[in-house]
């Protein structure tokens, strides 16, 4: 098992009542199990108990923790943004300074000291409006939560979220500044095998991660490419 990350450990630290729902009569077994698992998920509830707009806002931390990639004055685009939970981070980091700009096909409701827009990532205009808001700036961090909906086939999932990873690392290459980093979430193994050598030709280091907040059965991961060396 990886080391806990500081984060981990508080909320993993938790003390609380196993919840259990005594009568499913509104609900499908399915739902009941989601609902149990939200109830007794310890990020669950420490996101509410801190404000952020979703438990994924503890992926973020425990990815900086580990990487230590988020600080003052950086440019920031965060694919696949709402809720807004990745934004509240790192608009936290950033402290009223540098530039945070978020895109997903559902609105997110407004952060102070982000923009977003409310758009398809895969639309052909998408990335000409995100270099808009960029105002020429180059990205120092370009990250992706975006995961397509799943149809319940575990191979269509994968192949539809790999086509979203594999956009969202070429938007990277066009936008990143030297030294930037790129992640992405990823299922199964992680990125598939010509991404991931084409990553490793465009930055000096390319890594898997699975933050401690990621539920132990859920098959997401993460890829971590840093320090943006572009040679194609």
């Amino acid at each position: 098992m990886a080391k806990l990350t500081k984060s981990a450990k508080e909320v993993r630290g938790r003390k609380m009542l196993t919840v259990r729902l005594k009568d499913g009569r509104y609900h499908s077994s399915s739902s009941n199990r989601w609902l149990e698992r939200q109830l007794n998920d310890p990020y669950v509830a420490e996101a509410k108990n801190r404000g952020y707009r979703s438990r994924a806002a503890f992926k973020l931390i425990q990815l900086d923790e580990k990487y230590k990639f988020l600080s003052k004055n950086k440019t920031i685009v965060d694919l696949g943004c709402a809720p807004g939970g990745w934004s509240q981070i790192a608009a936290s980091k950033l402290k009223g300074t540098g530039k945070l700009v978020g895109l997903d096909i559902l609105p997110t409701e407004p952060l102070e000291g982000a923009t977003f827009v409310c758009q398809d990532f895969t639309t052909d205009d998408a990335t000409e409006k995100l270099l808009a808001l960029l105002d020429g700036q180059k990205a120092d961090i370009v990250m992706s939560d975006m995961a397509a909906n799943t149809t319940g086939h575990q191979q269509t999932d994968h192949l539809r979220t790999i086509g979203l990873v594999e956009a969202a690392y070429e938007f990277a290459k066009t936008v990143l500044a030297e030294g930037g980093i790129f992640i992405a979430k990823v299922f199964q193994g992680g990125a598939e095998g010509t991404l991931l050598a084409d990553m490793k030709q465009n930055f000096a280091k390319v890594t898997h991660y699975k933050p401690d907040a990621s539920r132990e059965k859920s098959p997401e991961t993460y890829v971590i490419a840093q320090n943006f060396k572009k040679t194609n």
